[in-house]
């Protein structure tokens, strides 16, 4: 009779051989590998290119970055009495940096006390009735709030305070609005991250419910309140079609709130499309864009100093 018991070798080549489990564990490291090479691939290959194009005003046009940073006069088709061309991008810089900070002031009380009430005093009704609103703020587009802002706050900025309504005042609250949802969540999520025992341990020891939230929860959050206050700032320097829309887009150093300003983005908006690639317009544009795109990159890292520190402590 034939022997069917299995040899030495047969019983080697079934250890050696490879379950599907682990095929399938080697696929999904290929997979992952691959999506992270290709992530880390476009966000190289971005920074690159505005880098590349960005540098061109400094390297090919020859502007100094002094004064192009310093510089109050944006107008790159017209050059100065010493033959230099306008592309100082200084006004834009700070009307960016006047409505994020401003945005960032107005929405940050509201978004934490809507925080508080949705996870401290009312956990159940308040996020049965907030939660809903703050999601759908979230997703209406941009270019609804710039009407919005165009059609309401325009004109009242415009009978209230004067002027033509147009300007840093009007920008502000409507990014006040946009980011006011982003803010919110975030600091939701950092308020429910506090353990429980904190509130016990705190209550337990007499506390009152308003001293557990002061002294205890509050305390324990601020790294991810922060966080969320970077987040809403970094949305804020880079939205372009609503303040855009509310803004005035006059590239002039704004003196009052009410002054018709620019921001990096706006200008960018209206301007990217109008100009010939190669240049002297179309170059001090992409340097905006890089300007931009480092601003970006310094949130990124303000928040990631943040988490590092919270985690610290």
């Amino acid at each position: 009779m034939k022997n069917t018991q299995p040899t030495t070798a047969d019983l080697e080549r079934q250890l050696k051989r490879r379950s599907k489990a682990a095929k399938l564990e080697v696929w999904g490291r290929v997979v992952s590998f691959s999506a992270l090479i290709l992530i880390v691939a476009v966000v190289v290959a971005i920074i690159g290119f505005v880098a590349s194009k960005g540098i061109a005003t400094f390297t090919t046009n020859h502007v100094n970055l002094w004064d192009f940073l310093t510089g109050k006069d944006w107008n790159p088709g017209i050059k100065d009495a010493h033959g230099k061309p306008e592309v100082g991008a200084l006004s834009m810089i700070v009307g960016s940096f006047l409505i994020t900070i401003l945005s960032a002031l107005i929405a940050t009380p509201f978004a934490i006390g809507t925080a508080v009430f949705m996870n401290e005093i009312s956990p159940n009704r308040g996020a049965k009735i907030l939660q809903p609103v703050t999601e759908l703020l979230v997703g209406i587009p941009s270019v609804v709030y710039g009407f919005i802002g165009l059609s309401v706050v325009v004109p009242f900025t415009r009978n209230v305070f004067g002027g033509s309504g147009f300007g840093i005042l009007s920008g502000t609250c409507v990014l006040f609005v946009m980011i006011l949802p982003t803010v919110t969540s975030m600091s939701a999520d950092a308020l429910r991250s506090v353990p429980r025992y904190y509130r016990e341990a705190s209550l337990a020891l007499g506390a009152t419910q308003w001293q557990t939230i002061w002294k205890v929860v509050l305390r324990a959050a601020t790294p991810g309140l922060m966080t969320a206050v970077v987040f809403g700032m970094a949305r804020a320097f880079g939205e372009a079609l609503a303040v855009q829309m509310v803004i005035g887009n006059a590239a002039l150093m704004p003196h009052t709130l009410v002054d018709p300003a620019a921001t990096l983005t706006s200008v960018l908006t209206t301007g990217i499309g109008n100009t010939v690639m190669g240049s002297l317009q179309n170059n001090a544009l992409w340097s905006l864009a890089l300007v931009l795109l480092l601003m970006s990159l310094v949130f990124n890292l303000i928040v990631r100093l943040i988490g590092r520190k919270g985690r610290l402590h």
